[in-house]
């Protein structure tokens, strides 16, 4: 491993503010050169905005930030960049008509006599692909592609960047399990060759595993940076992010199920779908799980009439119902979608109060009343945890967690019978999840139906009833959660195909 003298990455005393509240408040950070540096805390507890202020995104109020003994420029992502600062954000930051090999080298594009190495670009493209085991086309806009594959696309420019240190804000936040051990691999080997890396996660096992060291914050302060073997559990690192012992409990009771609440029969999309038969019951939680690519999400925006080429029949409360063309048909019907991107669903320089109602005022009803407006917002989202008092501030200025709630608050005041839920806790932190999930059951005992997917296959079985594994565009296994026996390793053979796993 190299070590240096003189510190990466050094901050002292620094600070920002946002509406004349700390965001960050005197940090104090040291990351040595050829290290894997983890940056963990809260939502909300500065780590992102302390991320912003080094890379240049974000002008830091007080304090000095140094790059290899060189105090960088305020507020200068180019300064950041000469001191060969490469950041890849959580939210992506990409062109969706640009290509993906197109959105790979962006800003550093390969040419000679003023003219693009198209070739020479495509290659390398290719290689990249190889490196990170992934089979992405390099012609096809990235609008068209998964969450995934985008994030995977997003590292992989800053991997192509070939900067001095590396800077990832939740880098596997989108990634199914394969992917991320890839990730891995390459994080590892660019740090043995001399490149430092800062990472924000809240996936602990891998902050665990990936470290040298690890700087917890909370409430914008840093509260303690130490090396990897000061820290033996996840229980260890969560006790300091939050002051207190944080469990994402296990449904232990079980309420009663209702009648039947949705049916749908024989759904397929050509080549992505083929004859999926998915039935749920007011208050029941059903959880889906299989690999990136397996059809799940694909499956929910079918429901919700945003893959044209679908076909199915749909039933709800007993009644056939015409198979949903638009988002809007559907939530008419009473099923609304809660997707994996909240930037895609939010629209972040406005207030939660506005993305509440956004789409939802009908002008032959007249408009609601601001008190009205803020009264309704503050019901909602306070059932999810969110802090009420945040309402009015910039969809923006909120951590991940507390965009999350804002985003199913949002969808539960359509008052829907069925909720189809897309990984509704990733890039949030431990205590956020809790309260996420923990709101789901409750939506649940309230009579609600919840479908719900997510990569975290642990998570799903702590609060749904039944679970369905998709693989290749099928449900290929179902069983019961409630007696509490299912088996991790089993799922997981069904979800890569391996039908052998029932015997």
């Amino acid at each position: 491993m190299a070590t240096a003298a003189v510190p990466a990455i050094e901050c002292v005393g620094a600070s920002k503010k946002f509406s004349g509240k700390y965001a960050v408040h005197g940090a104090d950070l040291v990351v040595q050169a050829g290290t894997i540096h983890a940056l963990v805390g809260e939502n909300g507890a500065g780590k992102s905005t302390l991320l912003g202020m080094i890379s240049g995104r974000l002008a830091a109020d007080e304090g000095t930030l140094r790059v290899f003994g060189d105090e960088l420029q305020s507020s200068s992502p180019r300064d950041a960049r000469k001191h060969g600062l490469v950041v890849v954000y959580q939210e992506l930051t990409m062109v969706p008509a640009f290509t993906a090999a197109q959105n790979v080298f962006l800003g550093q594009l390969a040419s000679k006599s003023g003219m693009t190495l198209d070739r020479t670009m495509r290659q390398r493209y290719l290689e990249l692909c190889r490196e990170f085991d992934v089979h992405i086309d390099p012609d096809v806009p990235v609008r068209d592609l998964s969450v995934s594959q985008q994030q995977i696309v997003e590292i992989m420019r800053g991997v192509q960047a070939k900067g001095r240190v590396l800077m990832l804000d939740e880098p596997s936040a989108a990634l199914a399990e394969h992917e991320r051990e890839v990730l891995y691999r390459i994080l590892n080997r660019l740090r043995d060759g001399g490149t430092t890396i800062v990472f924000v996660s809240h996936n602990l096992d891998e902050v665990l595993a990936l470290s040298d060291r690890i700087t917890v914050m909370r409430d914008s302060r840093v509260v303690v940076s130490g090396p990897r073997s000061e820290w033996p559990t996840k229980q260890s690192i969560v006790q300091r992010m939050v002051g207190k012992e944080v469990v994402i409990e296990k449904r232990t009771e079980r309420h009663s199920l209702g009648e039947e609440s949705i049916a749908v029969r024989d759904v397929s999309l050509p080549g992505v779908l083929e004859g999926i038969s998915v039935t749920a019951r007011a208050g029941e939680i059903v959880g889906l799980w299989g690999l990136v690519g397996s059809g799940r999400t694909t499956f929910f925006r079918s429901l919700c009439g945003l893959e044209h080429r679908s076909r199915g029949s749909l039933a709800l409360g007993g009644a056939i119902r015409p198979w949903p063309r638009s988002m809007r048909s559907a939530v008419a019907s009473g099923i609304v979608m809660v997707p994996e991107s909240r930037r895609q669903a939010l629209v972040m320089g406005m207030d939660s109060v506005a993305n509440y109602w956004l789409g939802r005022r009908s002008p032959g009803r007249g408009w609601l009343s601001p008190r009205r407006e803020r009264s309704d917002v503050v019901r909602d989202s306070a059932f999810f945890g969110f802090n009420t008092k945040r309402v009015q501030e910039s969809v923006r200025t909120l951590s991940g967690g507390n965009q999350q709630k804002v985003l199913l608050a949002k969808w539960a005041g359509y008052r829907p019978k069925v909720f189809l839920i897309d990984e509704p806790t990733r890039g949030i932190d431990v205590g956020a999840k809790a309260e996420v999930l923990a709101s789901l059951v409750t939506l649940a005992k309230e009579g609600a139906t919840i479908i719900v997917t997510s990569s975290e296959l642990e998570e799903v079985l702590a609060i749904c009833d039944r679970l369905l594994v998709f693989s290749h565009g099928r449900v290929v296994h179902e069983l019961s959660t409630r007696d509490g026996e299912a088996s991790v390793e089993e799922i997981v053979r069904f979800g890569f195909g391996e039908s052998e796993a029932a015997a």
